[in-house]
Parts: structure tokens; C-alpha cells; sequence
């Protein structure tokens, strides 16, 4: 640093340099948030006068920069190989910066609903088949099959279920690499009606899940339902209606193995449609869902098919 007024900033970011037969470690100031790559060459073109600027001061312990003096006076072949360093911690944290989906790339999602009651007792079946695109179609997000045995206690309104899925993930882009997951979950279902034409049904689902290259990890969710009939006043033949959903993750542990960690907050989903009732039995569903993770935030189109039989 060319005065003692930059020696107050912080040391962070660290990159090995080679000079000679010894490594010397240069600090840099650390950024909380992504910076643009203007700013690291400015910061760059900064370090190059300043460390220039040191003189005979480099080697002496009382001036306020590094300890032991790590940075020593640049010559120009020194400096050549700082900034061939530099620039590949740039390649390395331009890439980083840029994981995850496009956000503002609409995906679209798939499905099939069912369910179906077994003869005139408690017990029934559900389950639900869904394609997920990062994209309109073709860049695969999740190809997920569920399903499960369902119990309905006389005189209770509920639906109990207990099921089994298997989910396919694919990488965003043109990657093909996809994760395979089992998963077992406990689910209740929870209906209520507000008025004649606003439908509330609750959603409680408990997930242990077997995710490949990670350890054994359980998830709640709550969801929370929401049908406005908007031409009649039950869901029958020709109704209209206006669907809502938000639906939250909570990830039951943190640690999945190898030292890598998850938040406890997993996602959250908000949903808005508009539904038309085929049949009796039958419905589709056509909107639009926004999710959000820790890490990204991204919305898509959801097309829906709903059958009971």
C-alpha cells in the first residue's frame, strides 16, 4: 500500500504467486458481493502503482503493510506473472458467479393429478406424473413419479397418504448430467370451506429423502390451497375458477455429507391459475408459478391436468 491510510483495508481474497523458487502471498480486498471485472482490473492497475510505489520500504517491518514484508518490490517479469494469476482467479470467479439457472429464462412445467377411491371403504390411491423444463421444452429440470395409498377416517375430513416417489434432476443447460432421488413421504390433507365459493384445503407433508451423492435428508412442507368459483356454486361440470397456491420448504437437516451444507429454508412456491372444470371428475388447470431458493429465483408456466375417479 502507498500510505498508511490503505493499510486499514481488509485482507482477503488470497493468490499465489510464483516468484523464483518461493511462493509469496499478495492480499487483496475482499468483496462481499459480486464485483464487476472492471472493478478487479481497476483494483488491479491500483496494486500495480501502489506495490511500485514501496521502494526500500517493503523490507522494513514497521511500515504498515503486509507482515514480513510478503510483498517485495515487482520487476516486470514479476508483475507478468501477477496478472497471468490474477486473471485466472478472474476465470474462476467470473464462472462462479454465473451457476444456477437463467432467471430470466420462463421454465414450464407438466402434470397429472389423480386420485381414486377404493370401492366404498376408507382407503384409496393418489399419485401425480410431472415433466419440469428449465425452459418452454427439452432442457430437462425434473421428470418426477409419485405415488401413494391414501386412508380417509369415517366422520374426519381428511385424507391421509403414504407414498413413494422417484425424481430425475437435470443440470440447467446443455449439460445432461442428471441426480437420481427416492423419496417416502407422509402427507395429510386438510380441506375447509370458507364460503360457497372459496375452497381452502391445507397440505402437511413430511419427506425422507435418499438424494444421489448425499446423505440421508428429510423436508417439511406446508402448502396452503385456495379455489375461487367464480360461476357456480360447487365444483362441477363447466365451473370456472380462480386456483392459488403458496407452498413452503423447510430442509430438516443441514448437513448432506462431505462437508457441504443447506440452509434450513429449502424454497417457496406462489402460484396463480385459472382452472375449468371438463367434467364432474375432471379439470384442468393453466398458470403461472414463481419459486424461489436460496440462490435464485425463477418463474414458470404451469399447464395441469386434475382427474378423480
Amino acid at each position: 500500500r502507498a500510505s498508511s491510510e490503505r493499510s486499514s483495508s481488509t485482507i482477503g481474497v488470497l493468490v499465489w504467486v510464483v516468484n523464483g523458487n518461493e511462493n509469496r502471498l499478495l492480499g487483496l480486498p475482499r468483496s462481499a458481493a459480486p464485483r464487476p471485472l472492471v472493478y478487479w482490473f481497476g483494483l488491479l492497475a491500483e496494486t500495480k502503482i501502489a506495490v511500485g510505489s514501496l521502494g526500500s520500504h517493503a523490507t522494513d517491518p514497521s511500515f504498515p503493510c503486509c507482515p514480513d514484508a510478503l510483498i517485495s518490490p515487482f520487476q516486470p517479469n514479476q508483475m507478468i506473472r501477477f496478472t497471468l494469476a490474477f486473471a485466472l482467479i478472474l476465470t474462476g470467479y467470473s464462472a462462479s458467479a454465473q451457476t444456477g439457472p437463467d432467471e430470466d429464462q420462463l421454465g414450464s412445467w407438466y402434470m397429472y393429478f389423480f386420485n381414486k377411491k377404493i370401492g366404498d371403504g376408507p382407503f384409496g390411491l393418489q399419485g401425480d406424473l410431472q415433466y419440469r423444463a428449465w425452459d418452454t421444452g427439452g432442457d430437462l429440470e425434473q421428470l418426477l413419479l409419485r405415488g401413494g395409498a391414501t386412508y380417509r377416517p369415517e366422520d374426519v375430513n381428511a385424507l391421509f397418504t403414504l407414498g413413494y416417489a422417484n425424481i430425475t434432476t437435470g443440470a440447467f443447460g446443455d449439460s445432461h448430467v442428471t441426480t437420481e432421488e427416492n423419496r417416502i413421504y407422509q402427507e395429510a390433507l386438510l380441506p375447509h370451506q370458507l364460503s360457497k365459493r372459496v375452497q381452502l384445503t391445507h397440505r402437511f407433508r413430511y419427506e425422507q429423502r435418499w438424494v444421489e451423492g448425499q446423505d440421508f435428508r428429510t423436508r417439511y412442507r406446508y402448502n396452503l390451497f385456495v379455489n375461487i368459483l367464480l360461476n357456480k356454486d360447487e365444483m362441477v361440470k363447466k365451473t370456472v375458477y380462480l386456483a392459488l397456491y403458496n407452498e413452503l420448504f423447510i430442509n430438516g437437516q443441514r448437513d448432506i455429507g462431505n462437508g457441504r451444507e443447506v440452509q434450513f429454508f429449502d424454497r417457496n412456491r406462489t402460484y396463480i391459475g385459472l382452472g375449468y372444470a371438463l367434467r364432474d371428475n375432471l379439470r384442468v388447470q393453466a398458470g403461472w408459478m414463481q419459486q424461489t431458493t436460496v440462490n435464485w429465483a425463477k418463474g414458470q408456466t404451469q399447464l395441469s391436468l386434475h382427474h378423480s375417479f
